[in-house]
């Protein structure tokens, strides 16, 4: 084989590398534009957006506020002589306004973590 063989080969070698690079930017350029064409054709077939007279607003009274309090359980009652209580004999909440409304607070030192950086009694 003679030195023009191996650079033809080295050439077409390469030609065959850059029309495969080629080829395969057209297929993933072709794959996007299907791709938002498709993402187009979803969106007009969605609902249309609401107009601003649409969206929800502000009360008359104004912004509502957040309220805190402080709660407590609330105790399952017993059934009296009965096996168990069923769900409709229970009342909806599992929490009940506390009579002490002020917030507990962590002493310096006692975190009740383990690793929270506290010196570890109590």
């Amino acid at each position: 084989m003679g030195t023009t063989t191996l650079e033809l080969a080295a050439t077409s070698s390469e030609v065959l590398n850059v029309i495969a690079a080629f080829v395969g930017g057209m297929i993933v350029a072709g794959a996007l534009v299907w791709a938002v064409q498709f993402g187009m054709r979803v969106r007009d077939r969605e609902l249309p957006r609401p107009t601003p007279d649409e969206q929800s607003h502000l009360p008359d009274t104004g912004p509502v506020r957040e309220e805190r309090e402080v709660r407590e359980p609330d105790e399952v009652p017993h059934g009296n002589g009965r096996e168990r209580l069923l769900p409709h004999e229970l009342h909806p909440a599992s929490s009940r306004r506390s009579e002490d409304q002020h917030r507990k607070r962590w002493l310096p030192g006692k975190s009740g973590s383990f690793g929270g950086g506290g010196i570890g009694h109590a």
